[in-house]
Formats: structure tokens, sequence, C-alpha cells
């Protein structure tokens, strides 16, 4: 196969050398989507491989005639200090429409004003890319980028736009669930500039290159700049005036959310909820999904194990709790099932290039999928979301649609579909254009269909895929993460990312989706996850129960104290929320926020603010909160607390010449009401003043716009020895209701001092003189010590039973050998959780946590422990080892191997996927050789085992896969792969 493809792509190189480009655009130029022939893409890209060693020493010739580059030309457009860029006039009338601007026609515009850009991105087109490159002074910090896991700083990273379900991700992983073709700057003064690639296809953010942002993607597309302000704040705000705010959400739901895949019955719906209370843990919403449904058909109910779906709602909503349902993009193929009858009477679903609907399988089996880019679609979709709204649903929660598909390589659909989408969106498309938007498209329809069931209701919707822009329809979290310190620290990170690619309402699955918590990792992702914008518990199925209550007291004790606090702010976070919907601003933002020409603090991963509260935690194990350095912005930051401090809670700093409002701590958000106390608590700055803003509304519905509120400023001064706070100035119509007001005035170290009045009327604190002042802060600090250490910690380790009454341990046994350490979990059945090559510290294996790349799959995919797992089904099943290996340097790697019949191959990204059988297979052994470190990962396999070899290459990835035979298996014949890794130098 190998021999047969050598010889013409070496008449291909010989032919057309003169003609390429330099070898650097040739990696990233060519349109592969332009390529129908599998067979030609493999030619043309090892032509573009091979091409290395000839064209060595040709730097300095012409560039051929059909590279196109120089600086790009640029129209202001939409407000002050936003500029587009495109490469040319023609390419500016090529470019398709706008999907992330929240009017289309803006990005489109140019307006009148003659001011000039500070940056000037330059440009490269060849082969159908487009690289567009902006170089920034030297000590430039980036982050944004959207949906990202790894680190807060994205200096050094590279990531792809392309949607994708990416269960069990890692902090290297390049592409997720989101695509936000996006990034700020933050210059070493301070200053800040965002820059968006306005294309919804595939594209390459590389800031490997200190200081440069390089994005490529097919050509054409503009570039959309903002800035450089003054401030981080100030580029949102403007990035928002482009793309849209975020819905405004209803108030409960910035409660605490519980969920799990899943509470498989309305008598366990109910349960759940009734303990909430019981156990005076604060809860406002319960979720449903999958398998509320008739055999995952969407817009059904089980009519065993959900009944009477009003019934279950009406008792939730009498003791304080809504109901989120899930909606899936798949519609199984079924006639007579009333969804999927009524799309296609109307053709709904997306084409085949052929022009056939196109037929995928998910979790209902064969499923078809709405063509969300048709306005007929959408409405088709929003009115069936408006007929299964009058069951009482109070939210939706649309998953796995990025679209994921299964049983396929690519994880979704092919990139030939065909969408009809309107012309506004950018008319008759492949999927490839419209994939990225897909799942925003599906939440806008939602929401839309929410607004039509209920116009005095705001719609809550939460997606999992999306676009930047997204914010305007839905929340988001991120996505499958696993229970484990790493995925609880990147939480952070993540959650800060999306807010600083404008959507401000999201948060992680707390506690991790996949696999086991332990108390302590639960009880600490609580504290954390309670001062998250979006803020919901979430588990997979098959795991322990990961309620607050199932880790034991101490834990249950440690994820009330979390969960009042979050109570207690909503005010703060409520009007937090309001400022970000009518201007921008993100709700969380990184500690560097607070002082901006400080560069320790741009890296700092461990803290965030909430506005002016700062919140600093400790995402690792073994070390509370209380033992960590805590490294504060400069100016006035006053330690405060609910006389709750423990050391799996995070630490809270309110910033000197701050006020924020506080309520008291309710159960459900439905509990509170406007004649409670409300609470100040305020920290004077150096000159002895402060302010702060509270919002108040119903809560939900739309009488907000209409002035339906009250904006209160408040503003706190010192004077001759007394602190006077009052009420500075207020909006809108309503009129302030009759409530006491508490105001805590914060002196450092926890201590304060306070004083009672009524809400509107002046309020005054005598200050304390020096002396008193050092013995309250002294006695205060002594108390934060002794409930510090008085605290009730959560237990370290444990035993639990096992799967079959076994004791094993919860906690990682780490293996060494001279070149490999490995991680596994015993009561996991000793699945690998990581692998890391230590001599070079090069970590190859990407293996998703609690499979270990070990599938066993039929009409039904199972999933298995490993090789020695016992199978219990009998029927025709094939044992697939997929382990996916990462790529250092994807160009200088390649897969080789001698097969049965004594043939040599060597297999490079550019061949493509291969598949390898009968005499072809490798004989026993095969090697992934990282050329540039001279190292080689050999894994070696009894060959009697393995029927079939596939080679998958990705993004920066390989899959190495050893298939089995596929016949039937049982106790007594099971199947079995054994194999095993080692490392060694290459020449």
């Amino acid at each position: 196969m190998e021999q047969a493809l050598r010889g013409p792509t070496l008449q291909i190189i010989s032919s057309f050398q003169d003609k390429l480009p330099p070898l650097h655009t040739l990696f990233t130029h060519l349109p592969l989507s332009r390529f129908r022939s599998s067979r030609k893409k493999r030619l043309i890209l090892s032509a573009k491989f091979a091409l290395e060693s000839e064209m060595a020493g040709q730097e300095g010739k012409t560039v051929p005639s059909d590279v196109k580059s120089g600086n790009m030309i640029f129209v202001p457009i939409l407000d002050d200090g936003i500029f587009r860029f495109d490469c040319s006039g023609d390419d500016r009338l090529a470019a398709y429409p706008s999907l992330s601007f929240f009017n289309s026609k803006d990005r489109d515009t140019p307006i009148t004003r003659h001011s000039v850009p500070s940056y000037i991105p330059t440009f490269e087109c060849a082969l159908g890319q487009q690289i567009v490159k902006l170089e920034l002074p030297s000590g430039t910090s980036f982050y944004g980028t959207g949906e990202v896991s790894g680190p807060l700083e994205r200096t050094g990273k590279r990531v792809f736009t392309w949607n994708t379900d990416a269960w069990g991700y890692g902090p290297g992983t390049t592409s997720l669930y989101q695509s936000h073709p996006w990034v700020l700057a933050v210059t070493p003064n301070g200053e800040a500039l965002g820059v968006l690639a306005d294309t919804t296809l595939r594209c390459e953010i590389d800031l490997r290159k200190e200081s440069i942002i390089q994005f490529t993607a097919s050509a054409p597309y503009p570039v959309i700049t903002f800035g450089p302000f003054a401030s981080p704040n100030g580029v949102l705000k403007s990035l928002s005036r482009a793309i849209g705010t975020v819905f405004m959400p209803p108030k409960w739901s910035l409660g605490y959310q519980q969920c799990r895949w899943s509470y498989d019955s309305d008598t366990r719906v109910r349960e759940v909820a009734r303990t909430f209370r019981k156990k005076g843990i604060p809860c406002d919403v319960i979720w449903m999904d999958i398998d509320y449904m008739d055999g995952f058909r969407c817009f059904t109910f089980d009519q065993e194990r959900f009944p009477d779906p009003q019934s279950l709602v009406k008792d939730l909503h009498d003791i304080g709790f809504n109901a989120v349902w899930m909606l899936d993009p798949g519609i199984k193929c079924e006639e007579g099932y009333f969804v999927y009858d009524s799309g296609s009477k109307i053709d709904v679903w997306i084409q085949t290039a052929e022009g056939r609907p196109f037929i995928g399988e998910v979790w209902p089996g064969p499923c078809v999928f709405p063509d969300f880019t048709q306005s007929k679609v959408r409405s088709w979709w929003a009115s069936l979301v408006k007929a299964f709204s009058s069951n009482g649903v109070d939210g939706i929660w649309n998953d796995m649609n990025e679209p994921a598909v299964f049983k396929t390589v690519t994880k979704t659909m092919s990139e030939r579909n065909i969408h009809r989408g309107d012309d506004e969106l950018g008319g008759y498309q492949e999927h490839s254009y419209y994939h990225n938007v897909y799942g925003m498209l599906m939440a806008r329809s939602t929401f839309e269909g929410m607004k039509l069931a209920n116009e005095n209701k705001r719609p809550f919707v939460l997606t999992r895929a999306g676009f930047i822009g997204s914010q305007k329809y839905a929340a988001t979290w991120t996505g499958d993460n696993l229970s484990n310190w790493e995925h609880l620290h990147m939480s952070i990170p993540m959650v800060l990312q999306l807010g600083l690619s404008g959507q401000p309402l999201s948060g992680p699955d707390i506690g991790g989706f996949a696999g086991n918590a332990t108390p302590k990792l639960f009880g600490r992702w609580m504290g954390i996850g309670a001062m998250f914008p979006f803020c919901r518990g979430h588990s997979e199925t098959g795991t322990f129960d990961h309620e607050p209550w199932s880790f034991g007291e101490e834990c249950e004790e440690v994820c009330r104290l979390a969960l009042k606090r979050r109570y207690r702010l909503i005010p703060h976070l409520y009007t937090l929320f309001y400022a970000a919907h009518t201007t921008g601003t993100p709700v969380a933002t990184p500690t560097f926020f607070a002082d901006l020409k400080n560069p320790s603090l741009r890296t700092l991963e461990n803290s965030f603010l909430l506005g002016s509260l700062l919140v600093y935690a400790s995402t690792i194990a073994d070390q509370g909160t209380n033992k960590l350095q805590h490294d504060l912005p400069k100016g006035i930051w006053l330690r405060f607390d609910f006389h709750d401090s423990h050391p799996d809670l995070p630490t809270l700093y309110l910033q000197g010449g701050s006020i924020i409002p506080l309520g008291p701590p309710h159960q459900h958000v439905g509990e509170a009401n406007l004649s409670d106390d409300l609470t100040l608590v305020v920290a004077l700055d150096e000159y002895g003043k402060a302010k702060g803003v509270l919002f108040e509304d119903d809560g939900d519905g739309y009488e907000f716009t209409k002035g339906g509120y009250l904006l209160t400023h408040y503003v706190a001064e010192l004077h001759s020895s007394v602190v006077t706070i009052r009420v500075s100035e207020t909006e809108g119509s309503w009129n302030r209701p009759k409530r006491r007001l508490h105001v805590q005035l914060l002196l450092g170290g926890g201590a304060m001092v306070d004083s009672w009045g009524m809400d509107g009327d002046i309020v005054q604190i005598m200050m304390p003189s020096e002396h008193n002042v050092s013995e309250l802060v002294s006695t205060s600090e002594k108390q934060y010590r002794t409930r510090l250490e008085s605290s009730k910690c959560i237990p370290d380790f444990e035993e639990v039973s096992g799967p079959k009454g076994a004791e094993l341990s919860r906690i990682p046994i780490e293996m060494k050998t001279d070149d490999w350490i490995v991680k596994i979990v015993p009561w996991i059945g000793g699945r690998i959780i990581s692998m890391e090559h230590l001599p070079s510290a090069t970590q190859w294996l990407h293996s998703r946590i609690e499979i270990n790349g070990y599938e066993e799959y039929s009409g039904t995919e199972y999933r298995s422990a490993g090789c020695s797992e016992e199978y219990k089904v009998i029927e025709l099943v094939c044992l697939r080892i997929h382990p996916t290996f990462t790529l250092l340097h994807p160009m200088e790697t390649f897969v080789s191997f001698t097969s049965i019949d004594g043939s040599k191959h060597e297999i490079r990204p550019e061949y493509g996927d291969q598949f390898y059988e009968g005499n072809l297979l490798p004989n026993g052994e095969w090697m992934l050789v990282d050329k540039c470190v001279g190292v080689g990962l050999v894994n070696r396999f009894n060959v009697k085992e393995v029927f079939k070899c596939y080679i998958h290459w990705g993004t920066g990835t390989v899959n190495l896969e050893l298939w089995s035979e596929e016949r039937p298996v049982s106790r007594q014949s099971p199947l079995r792969i054994s194999h095993e890794y080692e490392v060694k130098a290459t020449s």
C-alpha cells in the first residue's frame, strides 16, 4: 500500500516543485475540503511533506505569484476604537456574513471617522488559506480563546476552533465544545486590545510566539480589532457592542442546581429534592437528563418512570424547586414518532452531499438532525419547545449539539453534509461552514421557543456547544470534566476565559462529571464552585452518588456552608449580571483586573474577582486555603467571612473603596422577598470612602426593561471619626421597600463594627480609636484561627466498598519503572489514568480516563475496564483498544513497522487514516517515532489476538488502535488483547 503511494508522490514533487510556495506556508494553507478524492488528499499532502529536504536553503527567493501578502486594509465600524481589516477590497466583498455580530450589517457598514488603528495586522494568502498576524509590544499577555483547557495566560498555546465532543479532555486538548476565535491582549502598561477572526470555519489560533497573535483559516475572512483601551473591561464592553450581551438570567438560575445522568424516575427526583430541604442545604433546581424520555426520543416522557411530568413539576414548585429538562438535536429516525413525522413533512433535516437526510447514531439509535440554519426549521423547533414547556418546564438543556455523532472517528457528521441556510447566515453551505455555529443556532431556537411559551418569563437555556455570541441565548458549562484535582484547578481559568470571551454565565460540573470524587475533592470543589457565576453539580451514570450528603457528614457540612455563602451573595451576583447584561462586563474576572500593571498577577489561577470581591481558593489536595500565601493586588484588601471559616472554603476579601450587598441565607431564591433585612459590607479606601450598587426587580420577566426596577447607589464617607452611609442616587420606577439595613464596616483581619437603620435613611457608625481597632483585629484573628483549628475537616483517605463488596482504596496508586510513571485507581478496575515518559518529560498518552482506551462495541456500545474485563453480553462484539497519543512535533512524527509479509512501512500524517489486516498487519509491534527528539514509543502486542490495526491522525494527535475479531463473547470465551509499551531512543 505504501509502496504504491510513494512512487507517484515523488513524481508530483518533481513536476510541481517550482510552482509551490515556500515550505512554511504549505503546512497551513491547503484547503482539504476543496478536494473530493481522498487519494488526491494523500498525494498532495505527501508532496508537501517530502519537499522539506528538497527546499532547504531556498529562503530569500522570489515568492511565487499565487501567494499574496502585505498589510491589511481597514475601515472603522460600529463605534470608537473598532476596526474591520481585510486583505483587499475584493476580499471584503467576498467575505461571508457575520454570525458572531448581533447585527451582521454592523460589521459591513463603515462609519465616518478619521482615526487610525494603533496596530495593523499583516496577512499572507496561498492555496485558499489566509494567515493573519498581529505583533504587539514585548511582554504582552494573551487571554480569551473561549472555552479552552490549560492555563489562564494563553501565551505559548495553540487552539483550533472546531466544536468537539471532548469527553475526558485534558489540559492539552486543543478543541473543546465551543469556538471563540478571539484573543484578548493585555500590554505591559495595562492597556488591552481584542482581536476577532470573524469566521465560522475551522481556525487555528496560534499564540506560541511571544507577543504575536496568528490566525489561520480558509480565505477570505475579516479581522475585527477592539481598542486598545485603558483596561480589559473597556475591550469587553466594546466587544459586547458587536456580539451582544448575556441574556438577563432569571434570578432562580443563580441558585445551586443539582443534576445527574441520571435521576431515572420521578420518585428519585422527589426524593433528592426533599432531602435538600430536610438537610437545610440550599438548592433551586433539579435537572432531568435523557432518561426521562421515552427511548431517548426528544419531547417525550417515559410513561413508566415519568408518567405525569406536570404533577412532578408542581410538587417541585411547591417546595421551591425549578425543573430543567434536556433536549438533544438527534431526532430518532422512526415513522410514527411525531417529531420525526412533522419534521419530515416540511423537510427540516440536514442532508448528505447526495441530497438525502443525513442519518447518524446517537442515544436513540439512527437519528436525523434539524437544520437550524433555516428560519422555517428554527420556527418548527420553537413550536415544539413551546408545546413542551406546557408541562411546567422552567428551563431547557441543549446537549450533544456540536453536533455529536457516535461511531465515527470524527465524533460528528461529515463536513460534506449540506445545510440550506438563510441568505443572511451564508446560504447553501457544506457542514464545515456551519459546524461551529450549529449549537448556537439550536440554543437560539430553544430560547425563542421558551419566549413563545411564556412572554412574562425569562427563558433559561444551557448549551454545551456554542460560538462567540452564544451568550445572547444560553448559559454554558465546561463539559464532561473529570473527578480529579487537575480538573478542579482547571475549572477556574476555564470559567474566566469564557468570561473574557463574552460568555459570563458559566461554570463546571462541580465534583467532576466522569469518575468518583473523593469527599475532600468534592467538598473543596463545592467551596469554589459556589462562587462561580453558574453553580451546578453533575455526575455521570454508573458513578457513586454525588449529592452533597453522599460523602459523609464533614463534606456535607462544608457544602452547606459553601452554598449558604452563595445565597447570601446572590444580591451581589444578580447586580453583577445586570451590569453584564446592560454593559457587557464579565461577572468573574482574573485577579490581575484589580492591578493591571503587576505582571506577577497575570498568571494567578487560584483566585478571581466577583466585582470588588476577591475569592482566594486552594486547588491543592493537601493544603487548605489557610495554608497558602495569598498574592493580593495593590491597595487595601480586607478579609471577611460569615463566621464560617473552614480550610476547605475559599477566603474572601473586599477591595477598599467598595460596598457589596448581602441577603439572608435562604434555602431557595424564591424564599427571599424585598422586605428581608439588607446587609451592606463596607471597606473604606485610603481616603475614607467607599461606594457600591444594588439592582433589584421581580427576578423574572421583562418589566425591568420598562423601568420596573430599583438601582441604588450607596456611598460611605469618613469624617471626624464618623462613617456615614447613605443613598447617593437611584434609578428605576420601583419604590424602596420598607426594610432594615445592617451595615458592617470592615476594619481588617475579619474584624468589623456595625450599625442598624432603615434602608434609604442615613446610617452612621462611630469609628473606634486606633487602640480599640487593634484590639478588635487581634481578637478577630484569634477567633478566625480557632474556627479553622476546630473545623471538622474532611478526611484525606477512606476505604469504600468496591463493586463486588471488596474493600478498595479510592486513592490512585503510583507505579514507577526506569522509563515510565503510571497511576492506576484500584476502585475502578485498575484503569490507567495517566502515563508519563520520565526521561524527557514528554507526555505521550492522552488517554480517556476511566476507559484507558479500551472499548467494546456492537449494536449498543459497551465500555470495559480493560483487558481483564469479564463480559456479560453474548452477541457480536469487537474489542477495540484506542489510545490517543499527543504529538509534540506532528509533522516530524511517523509510525513505523514491518508487516507479517515482511514489507516495511512508514506511515506519516499526510497519508491519512489507514487500516491494516491480514498479512499487512504489523508483525507483533509498531513504533511511533518523533524525529525531533529521537524517541520512539514501541507498542508490542500478541498478533494472534489482533484482527485489524488502525492509524487515525488527529489535530496534533494520533490513535494507534488494535481491533480484535468480531464474534460472540461470554465468560467462557472472552475477547483478549495483550500489549505493552516501551520507549527507546532512535537514530
